[in-house]
């Protein structure tokens, strides 16, 4: 199966390691982790969990719209918090944006994130026949 690469500049500009913001295989979108940086200014945004949250997301659709994909495909999200007392917060903005039919997901606490972000989330989408 061929592999591509996926880039577009209205996610974060340039990955801050080596690696691609997405990569397709077949019918199937790998999309690597993402924090809440602005796309325009290439920092990390200020704000709570909640504007994380809703930056990160509005990336991710970016990436999804130029490789051919939306929310609708999207099959398995992994979600880094710093902090897991915010999950409800998490929630209510993510929960915005996987209505009907979300994607089967998990949801961990870490030490750490990249630049001092309070959340990053990959996810694979997979497009039907």
């Amino acid at each position: 199966m061929p592999r591509t690469t996926v880039f577009t500049d209205k996610a974060p500009p340039k990955p801050i390691g080596p690696y691609s913001q997405a990569v397709r295989v077949g019918n199937t979108l790998f999309v690597s982790g993402q924090i809440p940086i602005d796309p325009f200014t290439g920092q990390l945004i200020k704000g709570g969990i909640r504007e994380q949250t809703e930056r990160i997301l509005e990336n991710i659709k970016a990436i999804l719209e130029t490789a051919g994909y939306s929310l609708v495909d999207v099959a398995w999200v992994f979600v880094a918090l710093k902090d897991l007392s915010r999950f409800s917060e998490f929630n209510e903005v993510y929960s915005r944006y996987f209505k009907e039919n979300p994607p089967a997901r998990i949801t961990v606490e870490v030490s750490n994130l990249p630049s001092g972000a309070l959340i990053e989330i990959s996810l694979i989408a997979v497009k039907g026949d």
